[in-house]
């Protein structure tokens, strides 16, 4: 007790001789007691002002300057500042529709197919929440740069990321990326709990010959499955206003742990990915150097012919689970049920009703490219020509057998945004030569003009893909039920237009897909034996309706056979009219409403195990239009966005409330009433 007394005896001691000290400082501060404002400051006077650490601030102290490269882009980016278009800050994209929670699967409602040649595994319902290597930022800044984002919403969902990066040399950048999903949902088991890491890193030789880019980065996917509600009209029983007592196909008796960093999923999917991504490039030309001072010389070199390595590890693991933890918890109902859909839907007979179903495949895969790039132009490293080659080894463990594959694929790019800025000109294609995907093939070619500052960019694109159907298709998958393998080549070609500038965005897209590969129901797969046909056409423009009133609509035409199994709403709008504007010299501020509307149309069914959306030809989905109120504002380096969503659910029968819900898929409702508050705050350290 003692030694405690004494230590609270110092600290206030201390404390009130710092007081004094700093009394008497302030009493000789000019215009604080001890010197008058009025007149000059003597010699002595700015002396001691000086000795005490005070100086006149420099705003340019605080200023940053930060740019990143995409992987494999030659253009410049920088940090988005815009407040206006929450798809930014958001996991779900506007022009996608989940299953009725952030985190929950999510296909497209403007289609774009997959023109990835070689392996894929074919789990695709979940990627909007997933970082990508491809979409790795690269940074070069002069202060390390922290962002934080928070977001808090109806339901207890809540949405955390954080970001990273500074240079400890110049010529050395480090950075992570971290991003959290947690939402428990509001029908039962349909909670979701989704985390995402990226470490990155890049760094340039001192005599800018040597250059190495190396990511670390993992995704976990974890989303209970619930296989939709058993019956619509439950949705208006006024005895069902709280949604977790409408009973749902799967998983009705499941308990919920709803921690936001330890998520249970007793019935759903649980998908996992980590990859180790390592570039490392050596160039060959001239070497030229500028001094800066006596001491100091800043090295320049002009490549001529590049050395690059890329080394990735990937491994990717898919699980669907329905497995009973705790019997006491469940009832023979619970069972019975579950046995009854599963042998409807899926055609899987239990021996007893507590019976697991496991579902798993798991990929290794181990990569080493390498590549020659030469530059025509020793001062322009937007334009050169690459050729490479690939090897590939694959993994697959299933449920029945283990096997290694391997594909060797060549690959070439050619690559010129011209100096003057005008034109910019992409030629790329790779072929896989031999292995598990031989005779696969992709090709790009694109080419962009820039007219003028009135008229801006015209882009024209052409892409074609020869692809083996994704590993789902096979027989040897664990979740290709008795499917017989599909090994015919999918072909897709897209071709197209956009023109961009200060007016109207337009583009034109037609794709074309032969020998299209989908699942027919929840378990069964075919291959289209006609030729599909797509047209898109968009169109993008901010009107100005009155002095700080604008008006941003965004709307897509879309068209294909109506016996396609690819099924699309022909119309899709996106339109945010809000009054915006700078106030208080600080305060950006942008408010108003957003609305969200798509024809109605035969959207596609979901099967839960499978973790992949089906067309189907019994159900039209009629919506109401989405509506959201919103106040999005940014002070200085403070964003904050206020929103109340999906005010169209609101219904007066049976008594106010949000029961008036739209659909995602046949059974699948989306949310209610929601308000969500996110922050987001950059730090310049």
């Amino acid at each position: 007790m003692k030694i405690i007394y004494s230590v609270l005896f110092f600290l206030f001691v201390h404390q009130l001789t710092n007081a004094q000290i700093a009394d008497d400082i302030m009493r000789r501060i000019p215009g604080q007691g001890g010197f008058s404002n009025k007149g000059s400051v003597s010699q002595s006077q700015r002396k001691d002002s000086a000795a005490l650490g005070f100086e006149h601030r420099d705003d340019s102290k605080d200023s940053i300057g930060i740019t990143f490269k995409v992987l494999d882009s030659v253009r410049n980016g920088r940090l988005d500042s815009v407040i206006n278009d929450f798809d930014r800050y958001f996991s779900v994209p506007s022009t996608f529709a989940n299953l009725g929670n952030n985190g929950a699967a999510a296909n497209a409602l403007i289609f774009t197919p997959n023109t990835k040649a070689g392996w894929d595994a074919g789990f695709h319902a979940y990627d909007i929440y997933k970082f990508k290597i491809e979409e790795t930022r690269f940074f070069k800044t002069n202060r390390p740069y922290t962002q934080l984002g928070y977001q808090l919403a109806s339901g207890k969902e809540q949405m955390i990321k954080v970001f990273h990066t500074q240079n400890p040399r110049p010529n050395w950048n480090f950075g992570l990326d971290y991003k959290l999903i947690s939402a428990p949902g509001f029908f039962n088991n349909q909670n979701a709990n989704h985390k995402s890491y990226r470490l990155f890193s890049n760094y340039q030789g001192k005599r800018k010959r040597y250059a190495m880019y190396i990511v670390f980065q993992g995704n976990k996917i974890r989303s209970a499955e619930n296989g939709g509600i058993v019956n619509d009209s439950l949705l208006s029983d006024p005895n069902k206003k709280e949604r977790f007592s409408i009973d749902v196909n799967l998983g009705n008796g499941n308990k919920g742990n709803f921690n936001p960093f330890n998520t249970t999923v007793n019935t759903g999917n649980i998908y996992k990915d980590f990859t180790f991504f390592l570039r490392q490039t050596y160039d060959l030309g001239k070497k030229d150097s500028v001094a800066i001072n006596d001491s100091t010389t800043d090295y320049l070199f002009y490549p001529k012919l590049r050395l690059q390595h890329t080394f990735s590890y990937k491994t990717d693991s898919y699980l669907f689970t329905d497995y009973k933890t705790n019997l006491a918890n469940y009832t023979v109902a619970d069972f019975k049920a579950d046995s009854l859909l599963y042998k409807n839907w899926y055609n899987i007979n239990f021996s007893k009703p507590s019976d697991t179903i496991i579902l798993k495949d798991k990929w290794t895969i181990v990569s080493n490219d390498f590549s020659l790039i030469q530059f025509p132009d020793t001062k322009n490293q937007a334009q050169f020509f690459l050729a490479g080659a690939k090897l590939e080894n694959i993994k697959g463990e299933f449920a029945t057998a283990t096997k290694n594959y391997y594909n060797i694929l060549v690959h070439g790019e050619y690559r010129n945004k011209t100096r003057n800025r005008l034109w910019d000109v992409l030629l790329k294609g790779e072929f896989y030569v031999n292995g598990l995907n031989a005779g696969d093939y992709a090709a790009q070619a694109y080419i962009n003009r820039f007219l003028n500052k009135k008229w801006g960019d015209v882009k024209l694109f052409f892409i074609n893909t020869n692809r083996t159907p994704s590993f789902i298709f096979n027989g040897l998958s664990s979740f290709n039920l008795g499917n017989s393998s599909i090994t015919k080549k999918e072909n897709i070609i897209s071709f197209g237009a956009i023109a961009a500038n200060q007016f109207i965005t337009l583009s034109f897209k037609n794709h074309l897909l032969t020998n299209y590969t989908y699942f027919t129901n929840y378990y069964h797969t075919a291959q289209s034996s006609k030729v599909i046909n797509l047209v898109q056409m968009s169109a993008s423009k901010k009107f100005r309706l009155f002095k700080k009133w604008n008006w941003y609509a965004d709307i897509t035409a879309q068209q294909t056979d109506g016996a396609s199994p690819i099924k699309v709403p022909f119309i899709f709008t996106r339109n945010r009219i809000a009054f915006e504007g700078v106030f208080y010299k600080n305060l950006n501020l942008s408010t108003g409403l957003e609305v969200r509307y798509y024809t109605p149309y035969k959207a596609y069914n979901y099967s839960p195990v499978m973790g992949q959306f089906m067309p189907q030809d019994t159900v039209t989905i009629k919506n109401l239009p989405d509506v959201a109120a919103f106040m999005h504002f940014r002070i200085k380096s403070f964003t904050a966005f206020i929103r109340t969503e999906n005010l169209n659910a609101i219904s007066f029968k049976n008594g106010f409330g949000f029961i008036n819900n739209n659909f995602a898929a046949p059974h699948y409702p989306t949310q209610g009433f929601m308000f969500r508050l996110g922050i987001q705050w950059g730090f310049v350290n």
